[in-house]
Protein backbone atom coordinates (compact mmCIF):
# COMPACT_ATOMS: atom_id res chain seq x y z
CA UNK A 1 0.00 0.00 0.00
CA UNK A 2 2.50 2.29 0.71
CA UNK A 3 4.57 1.52 -2.56
CA UNK A 4 1.55 2.26 -4.46
CA UNK A 5 1.24 5.63 -2.78
CA UNK A 6 4.97 6.33 -3.12
CA UNK A 7 4.56 5.62 -6.83
CA UNK A 8 1.58 8.06 -7.59
CA UNK A 9 3.48 10.90 -5.48
CA UNK A 10 6.45 9.92 -8.02
CA UNK A 11 4.15 10.06 -11.15
CA UNK A 12 2.17 13.44 -9.85
CA UNK A 13 5.76 15.04 -9.57
CA UNK A 14 7.40 13.93 -12.83
CA UNK A 15 3.94 15.00 -14.66
CA UNK A 16 4.26 18.55 -13.12
CA UNK A 17 7.48 19.01 -13.89
CA UNK A 18 7.25 18.38 -17.51
CA UNK A 19 4.21 21.02 -17.75
CA UNK A 20 6.61 23.78 -15.74
CA UNK A 21 9.83 23.18 -18.50
CA UNK A 22 7.40 22.36 -21.76
CA UNK A 23 7.96 26.26 -22.76
CA UNK A 24 10.71 28.80 -22.75
CA UNK A 25 9.45 31.97 -24.14
CA UNK A 26 7.57 35.04 -22.30
CA UNK A 27 5.63 34.19 -19.24
CA UNK A 28 1.92 35.09 -18.71
CA UNK A 29 1.31 35.31 -15.12
CA UNK A 30 -2.15 33.56 -13.84
CA UNK A 31 -4.13 34.88 -11.43
CA UNK A 32 -5.72 31.95 -9.35
CA UNK A 33 -9.08 32.13 -7.25
CA UNK A 34 -10.74 28.89 -5.66
CA UNK A 35 -14.19 31.49 -5.15
CA UNK A 36 -17.14 29.12 -6.28
CA UNK A 37 -19.35 32.27 -7.15
CA UNK A 38 -18.53 35.65 -9.51
CA UNK A 39 -20.59 38.27 -10.92
CA UNK A 40 -18.74 38.03 -14.58
CA UNK A 41 -20.24 34.17 -14.69
CA UNK A 42 -23.28 33.10 -16.37
CA UNK A 43 -23.64 29.95 -13.96
CA UNK A 44 -24.14 29.72 -10.14
CA UNK A 45 -23.86 26.96 -8.23
CA UNK A 46 -27.41 25.80 -8.22
CA UNK A 47 -26.72 25.33 -12.14
CA UNK A 48 -23.60 23.18 -12.28
CA UNK A 49 -21.06 21.79 -9.57
CA UNK A 50 -19.38 24.45 -7.12
CA UNK A 51 -16.16 22.73 -7.94
CA UNK A 52 -16.68 22.07 -11.64
CA UNK A 53 -17.29 25.88 -11.85
CA UNK A 54 -14.35 27.17 -9.88
CA UNK A 55 -11.84 25.14 -11.95
CA UNK A 56 -13.36 26.52 -14.96
CA UNK A 57 -13.22 29.87 -14.19
CA UNK A 58 -9.48 29.41 -13.50
CA UNK A 59 -9.36 27.47 -16.98
CA UNK A 60 -11.17 30.58 -18.61
CA UNK A 61 -8.99 32.81 -16.86
CA UNK A 62 -5.82 31.20 -18.49
CA UNK A 63 -7.15 31.60 -21.86
CA UNK A 64 -8.32 35.18 -21.45
CA UNK A 65 -4.73 36.30 -20.57
CA UNK A 66 -3.41 33.90 -23.25
CA UNK A 67 -5.38 36.58 -25.66
CA UNK A 68 -6.56 36.23 -29.04
CA UNK A 69 -3.17 35.05 -31.17
CA UNK A 70 -2.21 33.18 -34.26
CA UNK A 71 -3.51 29.59 -32.88
CA UNK A 72 -6.87 31.66 -32.88
CA UNK A 73 -6.68 33.35 -35.98
CA UNK A 74 -6.40 30.07 -37.53
CA UNK A 75 -9.35 28.55 -35.73
CA UNK A 76 -11.24 31.47 -37.01
CA UNK A 77 -10.92 29.91 -40.71
CA UNK A 78 -10.79 26.05 -40.16
CA UNK A 79 -13.81 26.04 -37.48
CA UNK A 80 -15.79 28.81 -40.08
CA UNK A 81 -15.44 25.75 -43.08
CA UNK A 82 -17.88 24.15 -40.72
CA UNK A 83 -20.29 27.13 -40.94
CA UNK A 84 -19.84 27.14 -44.57
CA UNK A 85 -20.74 23.30 -45.03
CA UNK A 86 -23.70 23.73 -43.21
CA UNK A 87 -24.99 26.31 -45.42
CA UNK A 88 -23.61 25.18 -48.66
CA UNK A 89 -24.79 21.32 -48.84
CA UNK A 90 -28.69 22.68 -48.38
CA UNK A 91 -28.06 24.86 -51.20
CA UNK A 92 -26.32 22.09 -53.25
CA UNK A 93 -29.51 19.81 -52.81
CA UNK A 94 -31.88 22.86 -53.90
CA UNK A 95 -29.72 23.76 -56.52
CA UNK A 96 -29.63 20.13 -58.13
CA UNK A 97 -33.05 19.20 -57.49
CA UNK A 98 -34.55 20.59 -60.67
CA UNK A 99 -31.28 19.06 -63.06
CA UNK A 100 -32.54 15.90 -62.02
CA UNK A 101 -34.84 15.40 -65.27
CA UNK A 102 -32.49 12.90 -66.95
CA UNK A 103 -34.53 10.60 -69.59
CA UNK A 104 -31.83 7.84 -69.15
CA UNK A 105 -30.24 8.95 -66.19
CA UNK A 106 -31.01 10.40 -62.74
CA UNK A 107 -34.92 11.54 -62.36
CA UNK A 108 -37.85 11.48 -60.18
CA UNK A 109 -40.28 8.87 -61.04
CA UNK A 110 -42.98 11.90 -60.96
CA UNK A 111 -42.33 15.83 -60.24
CA UNK A 112 -44.64 15.10 -57.21
CA UNK A 113 -41.79 12.91 -55.44
CA UNK A 114 -38.98 14.98 -56.01
CA UNK A 115 -39.92 16.00 -52.29
CA UNK A 116 -38.25 12.44 -50.89
CA UNK A 117 -34.83 14.17 -51.70
CA UNK A 118 -34.93 17.05 -49.64
CA UNK A 119 -36.47 14.15 -46.75
CA UNK A 120 -33.44 12.38 -47.43
CA UNK A 121 -30.90 14.80 -47.14
CA UNK A 122 -33.29 16.49 -43.63
CA UNK A 123 -33.22 12.40 -41.92
CA UNK A 124 -29.27 12.84 -42.39
CA UNK A 125 -29.18 16.04 -40.69
CA UNK A 126 -30.68 14.65 -37.93
CA UNK A 127 -28.84 11.88 -37.02
CA UNK A 128 -25.40 13.63 -38.10
CA UNK A 129 -26.76 16.69 -35.82
CA UNK A 130 -27.83 13.94 -33.02
CA UNK A 131 -24.98 11.56 -33.06
CA UNK A 132 -21.72 14.09 -33.27
CA UNK A 133 -22.92 16.49 -31.00
CA UNK A 134 -23.88 13.86 -28.01
CA UNK A 135 -20.89 11.88 -28.85
CA UNK A 136 -18.77 15.32 -29.12
CA UNK A 137 -19.43 15.57 -25.12
CA UNK A 138 -18.91 11.68 -24.34
CA UNK A 139 -14.95 10.70 -26.70
CA UNK A 140 -14.33 14.48 -27.26
CA UNK A 141 -13.90 17.05 -29.96
CA UNK A 142 -11.50 16.32 -32.01
CA UNK A 143 -11.79 13.06 -33.93
CA UNK A 144 -15.63 14.29 -35.05
CA UNK A 145 -14.17 17.82 -35.60
CA UNK A 146 -11.88 16.37 -38.96
CA UNK A 147 -13.62 12.96 -39.91
CA UNK A 148 -17.37 14.90 -40.42
CA UNK A 149 -15.69 16.65 -43.45
CA UNK A 150 -14.35 13.24 -44.73
CA UNK A 151 -17.97 11.68 -44.24
CA UNK A 152 -19.20 14.46 -46.37
CA UNK A 153 -16.28 15.10 -48.96
CA UNK A 154 -16.12 11.11 -49.89
CA UNK A 155 -20.14 10.44 -50.17
CA UNK A 156 -20.33 13.44 -52.26
CA UNK A 157 -18.39 12.93 -54.99
CA UNK A 158 -19.80 8.98 -54.96
CA UNK A 159 -23.04 10.98 -55.27
CA UNK A 160 -22.22 12.75 -58.19
CA UNK A 161 -22.00 9.03 -59.92
CA UNK A 162 -25.89 8.13 -58.93
CA UNK A 163 -27.21 5.47 -61.66
CA UNK A 164 -30.80 6.72 -60.19
CA UNK A 165 -33.21 8.38 -58.15
CA UNK A 166 -32.99 6.10 -55.20
CA UNK A 167 -28.99 6.58 -55.01
CA UNK A 168 -28.27 10.20 -54.87
CA UNK A 169 -31.13 9.82 -52.11
CA UNK A 170 -29.12 7.33 -50.26
CA UNK A 171 -25.78 9.47 -51.10
CA UNK A 172 -27.46 12.52 -49.85
CA UNK A 173 -28.25 11.38 -47.22
CA UNK A 174 -25.11 9.87 -45.79
CA UNK A 175 -23.16 13.44 -46.90
CA UNK A 176 -25.82 14.93 -44.63
CA UNK A 177 -24.69 12.98 -41.81
CA UNK A 178 -21.75 14.48 -41.75
CA UNK A 179 -22.92 18.02 -42.79
CA UNK A 180 -25.08 17.76 -39.76
CA UNK A 181 -22.18 17.63 -36.96
CA UNK A 182 -20.20 20.37 -38.29
CA UNK A 183 -22.16 23.33 -36.30
CA UNK A 184 -22.01 21.35 -33.37
CA UNK A 185 -18.72 20.75 -33.16
CA UNK A 186 -17.19 23.64 -34.27
CA UNK A 187 -18.67 26.23 -32.22
CA UNK A 188 -17.79 24.21 -29.30
CA UNK A 189 -14.54 23.82 -29.82
CA UNK A 190 -13.84 27.82 -31.69
CA UNK A 191 -15.69 29.20 -28.00
CA UNK A 192 -13.71 26.61 -25.84
CA UNK A 193 -10.40 28.43 -26.98
CA UNK A 194 -10.76 32.16 -27.16
CA UNK A 195 -11.21 34.54 -24.74
CA UNK A 196 -14.27 35.75 -23.25
CA UNK A 197 -13.88 39.37 -24.18
CA UNK A 198 -13.94 37.71 -28.30
CA UNK A 199 -17.23 35.78 -27.70
CA UNK A 200 -18.69 38.25 -29.75
CA UNK A 201 -16.94 36.68 -32.55
CA UNK A 202 -18.90 33.20 -32.31
CA UNK A 203 -21.87 35.57 -34.07
CA UNK A 204 -19.38 37.20 -36.69
CA UNK A 205 -18.73 33.19 -37.34
CA UNK A 206 -21.74 33.10 -39.52
CA UNK A 207 -20.48 35.28 -42.21
CA UNK A 208 -18.72 31.99 -43.55
CA UNK A 209 -22.30 30.65 -43.37
CA UNK A 210 -23.50 33.28 -46.07
CA UNK A 211 -19.98 32.82 -48.09
CA UNK A 212 -21.22 29.46 -48.12
CA UNK A 213 -24.29 29.93 -49.93
CA UNK A 214 -22.38 32.52 -52.54
CA UNK A 215 -19.30 30.24 -53.15
CA UNK A 216 -22.55 27.33 -54.26
CA UNK A 217 -23.85 29.89 -56.38
CA UNK A 218 -21.04 30.99 -58.21
CA UNK A 219 -19.77 27.36 -58.62
CA UNK A 220 -23.02 26.33 -59.72
CA UNK A 221 -23.69 29.71 -62.25
CA UNK A 222 -20.54 28.30 -63.52
CA UNK A 223 -20.97 24.72 -64.31
CA UNK A 224 -24.52 23.82 -63.71
CA UNK A 225 -25.98 26.76 -66.11
CA UNK A 226 -23.06 25.84 -69.27
CA UNK A 227 -23.59 21.80 -68.71
CA UNK A 228 -27.14 21.40 -68.41
CA UNK A 229 -30.34 20.19 -70.50
CA UNK A 230 -31.84 23.87 -71.76
CA UNK A 231 -35.44 24.52 -70.85
CA UNK A 232 -37.10 23.84 -73.72
CA UNK A 233 -39.13 20.62 -74.45
CA UNK A 234 -36.51 18.72 -75.82
CA UNK A 235 -35.69 15.21 -74.07
CA UNK A 236 -32.95 15.38 -71.49
CA UNK A 237 -30.04 13.12 -72.07
CA UNK A 238 -27.39 11.96 -69.42
CA UNK A 239 -24.73 13.27 -71.92
CA UNK A 240 -25.87 16.50 -72.12
CA UNK A 241 -26.91 17.30 -68.52
CA UNK A 242 -23.24 16.93 -66.87
CA UNK A 243 -23.46 20.02 -64.84
CA UNK A 244 -25.16 18.96 -61.31
CA UNK A 245 -22.87 15.95 -61.22
CA UNK A 246 -19.82 18.75 -62.23
CA UNK A 247 -21.00 20.59 -58.81
CA UNK A 248 -20.79 17.98 -56.70
CA UNK A 249 -17.11 16.59 -57.75
CA UNK A 250 -16.53 19.87 -57.19
CA UNK A 251 -17.83 20.51 -53.24
CA UNK A 252 -16.86 17.30 -52.48
CA UNK A 253 -12.87 17.50 -53.56
CA UNK A 254 -13.45 21.37 -52.14
CA UNK A 255 -14.91 19.25 -48.82
CA UNK A 256 -11.92 17.20 -48.62
CA UNK A 257 -9.47 19.93 -49.12
CA UNK A 258 -10.65 21.56 -46.20
CA UNK A 259 -10.75 18.23 -44.26
CA UNK A 260 -6.83 18.04 -44.89
CA UNK A 261 -6.22 21.31 -44.16
CA UNK A 262 -8.09 20.72 -40.68
CA UNK A 263 -5.95 17.42 -40.33
CA UNK A 264 -2.97 19.01 -40.92
CA UNK A 265 -3.23 21.42 -38.60
CA UNK A 266 -2.18 20.78 -34.81
CA UNK A 267 -5.36 21.27 -34.07
CA UNK A 268 -5.31 20.05 -29.35
CA UNK A 269 -8.31 18.79 -27.57
CA UNK A 270 -10.32 21.38 -26.21
CA UNK A 271 -9.36 22.47 -22.49
CA UNK A 272 -12.90 23.08 -21.32
CA UNK A 273 -13.92 19.33 -22.69
CA UNK A 274 -10.72 17.88 -20.76
CA UNK A 275 -11.56 19.56 -17.65
CA UNK A 276 -15.23 18.64 -17.73
CA UNK A 277 -14.22 14.97 -17.30
CA UNK A 278 -12.25 15.02 -15.14
CA UNK A 279 -8.83 14.97 -16.95
CA UNK A 280 -6.71 18.37 -15.41
CA UNK A 281 -3.49 17.24 -16.52
CA UNK A 282 -4.52 17.04 -19.93
CA UNK A 283 -6.20 20.24 -20.01
CA UNK A 284 -3.56 22.00 -18.61
CA UNK A 285 -0.99 20.68 -21.48
CA UNK A 286 -3.88 21.44 -24.32
CA UNK A 287 -3.39 24.94 -22.70
CA UNK A 288 0.57 25.19 -22.58
CA UNK A 289 0.46 23.68 -26.49
CA UNK A 290 -2.09 26.82 -27.51
CA UNK A 291 0.42 29.31 -25.93
CA UNK A 292 3.77 27.89 -27.54
CA UNK A 293 1.64 28.20 -30.61
CA UNK A 294 1.01 31.46 -29.67
CA UNK A 295 4.57 32.49 -28.88
CA UNK A 296 3.89 32.65 -25.10
CA UNK A 297 3.87 31.11 -21.81
CA UNK A 298 1.04 30.01 -19.49
CA UNK A 299 1.55 29.65 -15.86
CA UNK A 300 -1.49 27.34 -15.52
CA UNK A 301 -0.38 24.30 -13.50
CA UNK A 302 -2.07 20.93 -11.82
CA UNK A 303 -1.51 22.81 -8.77
CA UNK A 304 -3.73 25.77 -9.36
CA UNK A 305 -6.95 23.05 -9.84
CA UNK A 306 -5.71 21.19 -6.64
CA UNK A 307 -6.61 24.47 -4.76
CA UNK A 308 -9.55 23.68 -5.70
CA UNK A 309 -10.14 20.33 -4.93
CA UNK A 310 -7.31 17.62 -4.58
CA UNK A 311 -6.30 16.28 -7.63
CA UNK A 312 -6.58 12.20 -7.88
CA UNK A 313 -2.88 11.32 -6.72
CA UNK A 314 -4.23 13.29 -3.79
CA UNK A 315 -7.56 11.38 -3.27
CA UNK A 316 -5.52 8.10 -4.08
CA UNK A 317 -3.90 8.45 -0.81
CA UNK A 318 -7.16 7.57 1.43
CA UNK A 319 -8.78 5.10 -0.41
CA UNK A 320 -7.82 1.79 0.24
CA UNK A 321 -5.88 -0.70 -2.23
CA UNK A 322 -8.64 -2.43 -3.78
CA UNK A 323 -10.43 1.25 -4.70
CA UNK A 324 -7.44 2.05 -6.13
CA UNK A 325 -7.60 -1.17 -8.87
CA UNK A 326 -11.13 -0.74 -9.31
CA UNK A 327 -10.58 3.03 -10.20
CA UNK A 328 -7.67 1.50 -12.67
CA UNK A 329 -9.48 -1.06 -14.21
CA UNK A 330 -12.59 1.16 -15.07
CA UNK A 331 -11.49 2.19 -18.55
CA UNK A 332 -12.74 5.41 -20.01
CA UNK A 333 -14.66 3.62 -22.73
CA UNK A 334 -16.85 1.58 -20.17
CA UNK A 335 -17.37 5.15 -18.46
CA UNK A 336 -18.37 6.50 -21.51
CA UNK A 337 -20.82 3.57 -22.50
CA UNK A 338 -22.19 4.20 -18.68
CA UNK A 339 -22.65 7.90 -19.71
CA UNK A 340 -24.66 6.95 -23.10
CA UNK A 341 -26.77 4.53 -21.56
CA UNK A 342 -27.67 7.04 -18.34
CA UNK A 343 -28.67 10.10 -20.49
CA UNK A 344 -26.12 11.52 -18.23
CA UNK A 345 -25.40 14.69 -20.17
CA UNK A 346 -28.69 14.92 -21.52
CA UNK A 347 -30.11 15.19 -17.96
CA UNK A 348 -27.63 17.95 -17.09
CA UNK A 349 -28.77 20.12 -19.42
CA UNK A 350 -32.39 20.14 -17.08
CA UNK A 351 -30.53 20.23 -14.24
CA UNK A 352 -31.36 23.52 -12.46
CA UNK A 353 -34.93 25.50 -12.79
CA UNK A 354 -32.89 27.93 -15.06
CA UNK A 355 -31.28 25.54 -16.78
CA UNK A 356 -35.20 23.63 -17.81
CA UNK A 357 -36.56 27.14 -18.64
CA UNK A 358 -33.21 27.82 -20.89
CA UNK A 359 -33.04 24.58 -22.17
CA UNK A 360 -36.81 24.50 -23.47
CA UNK A 361 -37.30 27.73 -24.68
CA UNK A 362 -33.85 27.36 -26.54
CA UNK A 363 -34.95 24.03 -27.84
CA UNK A 364 -38.40 25.52 -28.79
CA UNK A 365 -37.23 28.26 -31.10
CA UNK A 366 -34.46 25.92 -32.76
CA UNK A 367 -37.67 23.63 -33.53
CA UNK A 368 -40.22 26.52 -34.21
CA UNK A 369 -37.52 27.58 -36.82
CA UNK A 370 -36.81 24.18 -38.73
CA UNK A 371 -40.40 24.22 -39.37
CA UNK A 372 -40.66 27.48 -40.48
CA UNK A 373 -38.67 28.16 -42.98
CA UNK A 374 -39.04 24.77 -45.37
CA UNK A 375 -42.72 25.08 -45.59
CA UNK A 376 -41.91 28.65 -46.54
CA UNK A 377 -39.36 27.33 -49.09
CA UNK A 378 -41.74 24.52 -50.10
CA UNK A 379 -44.81 27.08 -50.73
CA UNK A 380 -43.94 30.62 -51.57
CA UNK A 381 -43.51 29.36 -55.02
CA UNK A 382 -46.73 28.33 -56.41
CA UNK A 383 -48.52 30.85 -53.67
CA UNK A 384 -47.02 33.71 -56.08
CA UNK A 385 -47.40 31.65 -59.40
CA UNK A 386 -51.21 31.38 -58.81
CA UNK A 387 -51.26 35.50 -57.82
CA UNK A 388 -49.31 37.38 -60.19
CA UNK A 389 -45.46 36.83 -62.12
CA UNK A 390 -43.52 37.32 -59.55
CA UNK A 391 -42.55 33.77 -60.07
CA UNK A 392 -42.60 33.42 -63.69
CA UNK A 393 -39.84 31.29 -65.22
CA UNK A 394 -36.54 33.34 -65.58
CA UNK A 395 -33.29 32.83 -67.96
CA UNK A 396 -30.51 30.66 -66.80
CA UNK A 397 -28.97 34.13 -65.83
CA UNK A 398 -31.44 35.76 -64.25
CA UNK A 399 -31.91 32.78 -61.99
CA UNK A 400 -28.46 32.54 -60.80
CA UNK A 401 -28.08 36.28 -61.07
CA UNK A 402 -31.05 36.63 -58.53
CA UNK A 403 -30.03 34.14 -56.17
CA UNK A 404 -26.12 35.80 -55.65
CA UNK A 405 -27.76 38.94 -54.95
CA UNK A 406 -30.25 37.46 -52.11
CA UNK A 407 -26.86 34.89 -50.79
CA UNK A 408 -24.37 38.06 -50.86
CA UNK A 409 -26.93 40.30 -48.20
CA UNK A 410 -25.97 37.23 -45.66
CA UNK A 411 -22.28 38.40 -45.41
CA UNK A 412 -23.02 42.13 -44.01
CA UNK A 413 -25.62 40.81 -42.49
CA UNK A 414 -23.34 38.60 -40.54
CA UNK A 415 -21.26 41.29 -39.37
CA UNK A 416 -23.65 44.23 -38.30
CA UNK A 417 -25.40 40.89 -36.04
CA UNK A 418 -21.76 41.23 -34.66
CA UNK A 419 -21.76 44.70 -33.45
CA UNK A 420 -25.13 44.25 -31.94
CA UNK A 421 -24.47 41.87 -29.90
CA UNK A 422 -22.37 43.54 -27.96
CA UNK A 423 -24.42 46.66 -27.55
CA UNK A 424 -26.90 47.48 -25.04
CA UNK A 425 -29.34 45.31 -26.70
CA UNK A 426 -27.59 42.20 -26.04
CA UNK A 427 -27.82 38.72 -27.53
CA UNK A 428 -31.68 37.99 -26.20
CA UNK A 429 -32.84 41.57 -27.98
CA UNK A 430 -31.19 41.49 -31.50
CA UNK A 431 -32.31 37.42 -31.72
CA UNK A 432 -36.35 39.16 -30.45
CA UNK A 433 -35.69 41.87 -32.87
CA UNK A 434 -34.29 39.74 -36.04
CA UNK A 435 -36.93 37.04 -35.58
CA UNK A 436 -40.04 39.54 -35.44
CA UNK A 437 -38.65 41.48 -38.54
CA UNK A 438 -37.90 37.40 -40.60
CA UNK A 439 -41.79 36.96 -40.00
CA UNK A 440 -42.81 40.35 -41.37
CA UNK A 441 -40.27 40.36 -44.16
CA UNK A 442 -41.83 36.79 -45.04
CA UNK A 443 -45.48 38.12 -44.91
CA UNK A 444 -44.60 41.21 -46.77
CA UNK A 445 -42.64 38.72 -49.38
CA UNK A 446 -46.23 37.64 -50.24
CA UNK A 447 -47.80 40.86 -51.85
CA UNK A 448 -44.93 40.59 -54.63
CA UNK A 449 -46.66 40.76 -57.79
CA UNK A 450 -43.10 41.03 -60.17
CA UNK A 451 -40.28 39.20 -59.77
CA UNK A 452 -38.17 42.18 -58.94
CA UNK A 453 -40.48 42.71 -56.21
CA UNK A 454 -40.27 39.25 -55.12
CA UNK A 455 -36.31 39.94 -55.40
CA UNK A 456 -36.10 42.81 -53.02
CA UNK A 457 -38.60 41.05 -50.21
CA UNK A 458 -36.38 38.46 -50.62
CA UNK A 459 -33.32 40.26 -50.01
CA UNK A 460 -34.67 41.76 -46.88
CA UNK A 461 -35.58 38.46 -45.69
CA UNK A 462 -32.52 37.09 -46.39
CA UNK A 463 -30.73 40.02 -44.86
CA UNK A 464 -32.86 39.90 -41.42
CA UNK A 465 -33.39 36.13 -41.29
CA UNK A 466 -29.06 35.68 -41.00
CA UNK A 467 -28.43 38.21 -38.40
CA UNK A 468 -31.21 35.91 -36.18
CA UNK A 469 -29.29 32.59 -37.03
CA UNK A 470 -26.01 34.35 -36.33
CA UNK A 471 -27.48 35.45 -33.19
CA UNK A 472 -28.99 31.81 -32.76
CA UNK A 473 -25.56 30.34 -33.64
CA UNK A 474 -23.66 31.71 -30.97
CA UNK A 475 -26.39 32.37 -28.24
CA UNK A 476 -26.91 28.42 -27.97
CA UNK A 477 -23.37 27.47 -27.08
CA UNK A 478 -22.69 30.32 -25.13
CA UNK A 479 -25.69 29.44 -22.40
CA UNK A 480 -24.14 25.85 -21.51
CA UNK A 481 -20.84 24.94 -20.06
CA UNK A 482 -18.28 22.58 -22.03
CA UNK A 483 -19.50 19.65 -20.08
CA UNK A 484 -22.34 19.81 -21.49
CA UNK A 485 -22.16 21.60 -24.80
CA UNK A 486 -21.95 20.17 -27.66
CA UNK A 487 -25.04 17.53 -26.32
CA UNK A 488 -26.93 21.03 -25.78
CA UNK A 489 -26.69 22.38 -29.13
CA UNK A 490 -27.36 18.59 -30.64
CA UNK A 491 -30.65 18.65 -28.78
CA UNK A 492 -31.43 22.15 -30.34
CA UNK A 493 -30.24 21.06 -33.93
CA UNK A 494 -31.94 17.63 -33.48
CA UNK A 495 -35.23 19.63 -32.99
CA UNK A 496 -34.76 21.82 -35.93
CA UNK A 497 -34.28 18.82 -38.11
CA UNK A 498 -36.88 16.93 -36.37
CA UNK A 499 -39.58 19.82 -37.55
CA UNK A 500 -37.55 20.32 -40.84
CA UNK A 501 -38.18 16.63 -41.84
CA UNK A 502 -42.03 17.34 -41.53
CA UNK A 503 -42.09 19.97 -44.20
CA UNK A 504 -41.18 17.87 -47.39
CA UNK A 505 -43.43 15.28 -46.38
CA UNK A 506 -46.19 18.09 -46.30
CA UNK A 507 -45.70 19.08 -49.40
CA UNK A 508 -45.89 15.35 -51.04
CA UNK A 509 -49.20 15.32 -49.71
CA UNK A 510 -50.57 18.91 -48.86
CA UNK A 511 -52.51 21.27 -51.88
CA UNK A 512 -49.20 23.53 -53.07
CA UNK A 513 -51.44 26.33 -54.17
CA UNK A 514 -52.92 27.05 -50.63
CA UNK A 515 -51.17 29.83 -48.48
CA UNK A 516 -52.36 28.34 -45.12
CA UNK A 517 -48.63 27.21 -44.80
CA UNK A 518 -46.83 30.41 -45.37
CA UNK A 519 -48.99 32.21 -43.20
CA UNK A 520 -47.97 29.46 -40.65
CA UNK A 521 -44.32 29.91 -41.35
CA UNK A 522 -44.47 33.64 -41.40
CA UNK A 523 -46.84 33.03 -37.32
CA UNK A 524 -43.66 30.95 -36.26
CA UNK A 525 -40.88 33.15 -36.62
CA UNK A 526 -43.30 35.40 -34.37
CA UNK A 527 -43.86 33.12 -31.90
CA UNK A 528 -40.34 32.26 -31.95
CA UNK A 529 -39.24 35.72 -31.44
CA UNK A 530 -41.54 36.40 -28.14
CA UNK A 531 -40.42 32.91 -26.87
CA UNK A 532 -36.53 34.53 -26.71
CA UNK A 533 -38.16 37.71 -24.19
CA UNK A 534 -38.22 34.95 -21.41
CA UNK A 535 -34.25 33.64 -22.15
CA UNK A 536 -33.19 33.40 -18.68
CA UNK A 537 -29.91 33.78 -19.88
CA UNK A 538 -27.71 36.90 -21.37
CA UNK A 539 -24.13 35.99 -22.35
CA UNK A 540 -23.37 39.60 -22.93
CA UNK A 541 -20.20 40.25 -20.73
CA UNK A 542 -20.23 37.08 -19.43
CA UNK A 543 -17.58 34.17 -19.18
CA UNK A 544 -19.10 31.40 -20.93
CA UNK A 545 -16.97 28.18 -19.58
Amino acid sequence: MTSLKESNKDKASIQNAEIETEIETETVPLQTTTSVSSNDDLFDSKDFDQVYLAKSRILSQAIDELGFGKYQWALLFIAGFGWMSDNSWPVVTSLILSRLNEVNGVHPPTPKDAPFLTLAQNLGFLAGASFWSISSDIFGRLWAFNYTFLITGVFSLVAGASPNFAAIGIFNSLWSFGVGGNLPVDSAIFIEAIPSSYQWLLTVMSAWWALGQVLVNLIAWGLVANYSCSDDKEPCYKENNKGWRYLLFTMGGLTLFMFLIRFLFPLVESPGYLLAKGREQEAVQAVHKIAKYNKKESSLSLQDFQKVQPSLSNTLESQTENDVLHTINNSPKKEALKRVINFQTIRECFRSKRLILSSTLVISSWALIGLAFPLYNAFLPYYLESRGNANKPLSVYETYRNSLIVSTLGVPGSLLAGILVELRIGRKGTLTLSLLLTGVFLFASTTAKTSNAYLGWNCAFTFVSDIMYGVLYAYTPEVFPSKVRGTAIGLASSANRVLGVFAPIIAMYANLTTSAPIFVSGALFLFAGLLTIFFPYEPRGKSSF
